[in-house]
């Protein structure tokens, strides 16, 4: 048995090491010593999502896990870093157009954004869901049917949707606008009956009129995204993720923000 003890520390130790050197080789990237040369790290991350990217208006500062992950890499970068306001539509035209380094801003990672894109390993898992007035009686999925659905411009969200009315032979109305706190004020407004994107998010904006229904639809992982030619970047910052998945870093941010990841979603 003592053995056996031996030898699985050892193991977990190679392995622990394995991690190390493998980081430390992909910081030898072209793509990670331009940034540490230029000294700053462009971040584009969200503004308008508590608990994962939110700017305080009141003291104009970011918090949230996306800003604390991106403060970790930039730490382990030696660099200072610029938060770049993004949102599900600017985030991709940033990264192709170079003034941002990586996005950190509830990107979920698909096989078609794959195409365009690098994702590292998911960093987060969320699932779908929605936000109803106490008011409007609504309770499931069913009570939606013939309802006007509202969804942030630039997401997969009512794509999934589509998805959802066919398989359930139910029939969605939307209405997209640009940014989350103004689908919760036509929530609010009786201008929509429900407002749907990842459960998390919807978190930020539950008040005590409102609630979030007990339904949740396709679970969907967070990855951090860089331009699809910088794969050194990607390998280092893939790195990073892992090894912080693996030393409990990453529970310790779910913790401070009290998010709890999805392990499944209702079909």
């Amino acid at each position: 048995m003592k053995i056996k003890n031996i030898l699985l520390g050892l193991a977990l130790v190679l392995l622990a090491f394995g991690m190390i050197q493998t980081v430390k080789a992909d910081a030898d990237s072209e793509q990670v010593k331009a940034i540490q040369k230029r000294g700053v790290l462009n971040v584009g991350v969200k503004q308008d999502v508590p608990n994962f990217g939110y700017l305080n208006p009141e003291n104009n500062t970011y918090s949230g896990l996306e800003i604390d992950l991106a403060k970790k890499i930039a730490k382990e970068l030696g660099v200072k870093i610029n938060y770049v306001p993004v949102t599900a539509q600017t985030r991709g035209p940033l990264l192709d157009n170079g003034q941002v380094d990586i996005v950190i801003a509830t990107f979920t990672i698909t096989d078609e954004r794959k195409l365009l894109y690098n994702f590292t390993t998911p960093y987060y898992t969320d699932a779908s869901g929605f936000l109803v007035n106490k008011s409007s009686k609504i309770k499931n999925l069913e009570d939606l049917d013939g309802k006007t659905i509202g969804v942030v411009q630039g997401s997969i969200t009512q794509t999934l949707l589509e998805e959802i009315a066919k398989e359930k032979k139910l029939h969605f109305k939307y209405v997209e606008l640009g940014s989350y706190p103004e689908l919760a004020v036509s929530l609010r407004a009786h201008r929509i009956d429900a407002f749907s994107v990842d459960q998390s998010i919807l978190t930020g904006y539950v008040s005590s009129k409102s609630t979030i229904l007990d339904y949740s639809f396709k679970t969907a992982d967070y990855g951090v995204v860089s331009k699809k030619s910088n794969t050194g970047l990607n390998d280092y910052l893939n790195g990073l993720i892992t090894a912080w998945k693996k030393d409990g870093s990453l529970q310790k941010l779910y913790d401070k923000y009290q998010l709890k990841p999805s392990t499944s979603a209702d079909d």
